[in-house]
Parts: structure tokens; C-alpha cells; sequence
């Protein structure tokens, strides 16, 4: 009854909802109903919410549950107006949307990446030899993690066999030890299309400039060996930070300390914020993260998630589409 109100007159007299609003509430309202309901729903008292509360915090994580006991208490104010219950059972009980992060993550602006990937154009092409060569491997790795959001210790040791015809597909990574090994969980497991320009960047560095390894590495050291995140951070991102100008420069002890201002996943945030903001589905986004359910991803982005679109975003490389140039390639069947 209550997602026909929504679509067809409006809850609470306000306007319907669009079609991607009813998309979100239907999610939800499944949510409501995959749960074991042991009353009718005219029966329900208040010990009956708190045991679907834990309910949803255990099987959908804390933000998804605040989100549905928001709409249930939505759903039977709306039966309490129109005579079909007499109370309403889930006032006053909420759920905290507390995180794993305590603080809203720090997410790069689009101009700022778009200065980061220029800091390293301008790197690889130093009038300094040692500088230059440096930045022929980290140039294309930079990109490579704009536009895929993959995490560091997957694009550091990203196979040859990986880079295909559209993308890129992600079976390795480093382990806690930095040692080579499997993806964490099966989700992450997963295709990333990309952008042209990325795609040609990366598929030259490793046809023409990677020296020959015996792990297919892409992005090697001079010996054939796979990178620390260490070296990658220190000696390539950090650079580009400041060669970008995105430092932040303090006073600690009396003396003028220059740090960076963003970290190597910074950029894997930037990739999640970009799919948000275009309205990009929640699984699709749960899917390219790399994320082993929903509510991870819910959780980490809970600040960014906005629950209705007009439409959908296409990802087709982040790089093309953060500068408005929506790659032409076919897409993947993958």
C-alpha cells in the first residue's frame, strides 16, 4: 500500500516520487519483508521493533538499518493516518549511523585530480633524465588509479594478462605481508572498464617500456620484482602531490613541516564519490569497489549516498568522463 501511495499520490501530501525513488523504496520494502515476521502487522509492539532493528544491523549493516526503520516508521505513520493501525509502533526507535570511519573521509575535487594528473604529465616530462624515467612507470599508474578505483596493492601488481580489450580485470593483489597474492574476497574479483587515454597509457608501458618479469607484472622495479606501496607512495604519489601543489604545510616544534594532503586511497574515494554523483546504482558502485556486499559500501559512503536520480551513469572510464569526453568505446559484455 505504501510504495502505491508513494508512486501514485504522494506520501504525506507531497508529490510522487520519481521512478529511481521507487526503485529505492522497493529495495527497501524487500528488506522489510525478507525479515521474519512472526505478527501482522496491526499486532506489532515495540519489542517487535527492536528485534527487527538487530535484525537489520546484523544482515544489512547500521546504515541500511537506520535507513529502514526511517521508512517503516514511514510506512505506518501513513497506515496510523489513514485509520488502518492505531499506533505506531517504531517511534522512538532509531538506530545510530555510526561507521568504521569516525570522520568523513577526504575526497579529492575533480580539479585537483585533474592538477595531480597534470603534475604528472609535467613529471614525465622533466628536463631531468632520472625524474622522467621515473615517471614513464608512475605516469601510467597514476591514471590507471583515477580511473579504476582499484585499490593500491591490487594496480601496484596488476598482471599483463589483466589489461584487456576495454579495461581491466583484477585477480592480485599484495597481502598485509607485501607478498603477491589473491584479491582479499571473491568480490573483489572484478572488470573496471576504463578510459582510452588510460588504456593506451597502460597497454605501452607494458609493451614497450616494463622490463621482463617472470610474475606478468605491469608496473615491475628495474630488477623485475613487484613494487612495495612504500616506494609507490613516497617516491610516486607523493611527488605528484607536490609537485600539484595539494600539500598542507604546518608549523610542528617551531619548524615549517610540508605533509600530503591526500593518501594513494584517496583517489579510490574520489573514484566511489564521481559514481554517487552520477547517480551510478548502488550494486553497480558495490560491484567496480570491489566491496563483498551493499552494506559496505554503504557504510564507508554513507555521507555521499544520495537516494534518487533522474538517470544512471554509464561508467565508461573516469578519466573521459570527469572531463565531459564519454568514451566511445563498445561496451563489455563482462
Amino acid at each position: 500500500m505504501w510504495l502505491e501511495v508513494c508512486q501514485t499520490e504522494g506520501r504525506e501530501g507531497r508529490d510522487p516520487v520519481s521512478p529511481a525513488t521507487y526503485k529505492y523504496y522497493s529495495y527497501i520494502a524487500d528488506i522489510m519483508k525478507s525479515y521474519p515476521w512472526k505478527k501482522d502487522i496491526r499486532e506489532l509492539r515495540k519489542p517487535d521493533i527492536v528485534g527487527f532493528r538487530s535484525w537489520l544491523i546484523a544482515e544489512h549493516g547500521r546504515y541500511l538499518a537506520a535507513k529502514n526503520l526511517t521508512y517503516f516508521h514511514a510506512v505506518l505513520a501513513e497506515m496510523s493516518t489513514r485509520g488502518l493501525i492505531d499506533s505506531n509502533p517504531v517511534s522512538g526507535i532509531s538506530v545510530r549511523k555510526d561507521t568504521r570511519y569516525k570522520e568523513p573521509i577526504v575526497i579529492p575535487t575533480p580539479k585537483e585530480i585533474e592538477a595531480l594528473l597534470k603534475a604528472a604529465d609535467d613529471l614525465a616530462n622533466s628536463k631531468n633524465l632520472q625524474i622522467a624515467k621515473a615517471w614513464e612507470r608512475y605516469r601510467p599508474m597514476l591514471y590507471l588509479a583515477v580511473d579504476s578505483g582499484m585499490r593500491p596493492q591490487e594496480y601496484v601488481v596488476i598482471a599483463g594478462r589483466n589489461i584487456q580489450k576495454h579495461g581491466v580485470q583484477v585477480e592480485r593483489a599484495l597481502d598485509r605481508g607485501g607478498e603477491l597474492s589473491v584479491p582479499k574476497t571473491p568480490a573483489s574479483r572484478r572488470f573496471i572498464e576504463i578510459s582510452p587515454e588510460t588504456l593506451k597509457m597502460v597497454t605501452h608501458y607494458r609493451d614497450h617500456k616494463a622490463v621482463s618479469n617472470p610474475y606478468d607484472l605491469v608496473f615491475p622495479t628495474s630488477t623485475g620484482e613487484w613494487q612495495s606501496l612504500d616506494n609507490w607512495r613516497k617516491r610516486g604519489f607523493f611527488a605528484a602531490l607536490e609537485k600539484a601543489g595539494l600539500v598542507i604545510t604546518k608549523m610542528v616544534d617551531g619548524e615549517e613541516v610540508v605533509t600530503p594532503k591526500y593518501t594513494p586511497y584517496s583517489l579510490r574515494h574520489f573514484f566511489a564519490s564521481m559514481l554517487i554523483a552520477e547517480k551510478t546504482d548502488i550494486a553497480k558502485i558495490t560491484t567496480l569497489m570491489g566491496h563483498t556486499d551493499i552494506s559496505t559500501t554503504y557504510d564507508v559512503y554513507a555521507h555521499l549516498i544520495e537516494r534518487s536520480a533522474d538517470e544512471k551513469g554509464h561508467p565508461s572510464g573516469m578519466i573521459a568522463r570527469m572531463k565531459n569526453k564519454p568514451a566511445k568505446s563498445k561496451r563489455s559484455t563482462r
